[in-house]
């Protein structure tokens, strides 16, 4: 899961946090799950959160889990806001994870509003090598911005799916996290 911890958003982290606590309680014995931040350079390992592979043995996939819970309840109280939204260098960072742990079933999950702003040091124009992958939006807020002209929502949302339907990915926007039980449920 990638969490978008630019600007404003970090006051959306709650949410992330309740949303990844919910996916905990959906894992299984030898899933494997890892959080990592979009921030200003986010093609990097030290963007990772936190990562596990959960033990066969159900009391030490439990303990594990806590584990998990709270370095991420650590991350949010102390995360600072990034100058830069790297999305792609996030999912590029993902599908390398996801290729090194080869699971049966790989989703990237976003949490972000999808508006990607980069250094102008950063080169991210890559064609995404994402057949196999399943990509989900989630809380996709709408900026300032999009009150004013809606199309630049709809438009970045069309510019994601295209990315990543083109690099072979199944794209999908889910902005009702009550629906958050059926993520992981194809």
């Amino acid at each position: 899961m990638l969490i978008d911890t630019s600007g404003t958003y970090t006051r959306e982290l709650r949410k992330a946090q309740q949303i990844i606590n919910v996916l905990l309680s959906k894992l299984y014995p030898g899933d494997s799950f890892a959080v990592a931040r979009i921030d200003t350079g986010s093609f990097s390992e030290k963007d990772i959160v936190a990562k596990v592979t959960f033990d066969d043995r159900p009391s030490k996939a439990n303990q594990q889990k806590r584990i998990f819970k709270e370095e991420i309840n650590k991350f949010v109280k102390s995360v600072k806001p990034a100058s830069y939204t790297d999305i792609t260098g996030g999912i590029l960072q993902a599908a390398e994870y996801l290729n090194e742990k080869n699971p049966g079933q790989k989703t990237i999950l976003i949490f972000s509003d999808l508006k990607e702003e980069l250094d102008k040091r950063y080169n991210r124009d890559i064609q995404f090598k994402l057949k196999g992958y399943d990509v989900i939006a989630l809380n996709v807020t709408k900026l300032r911005t999009d009150n004013f002209n809606p199309q630049e929502y709809l438009d970045r949302l069309q510019e994601w799916q295209i990315r990543v339907e083109s690099g072979g990915g199944k794209w999908k926007v889910t902005n009702d996290m009550d629906q958050i039980d059926n993520i992981l449920i194809n």
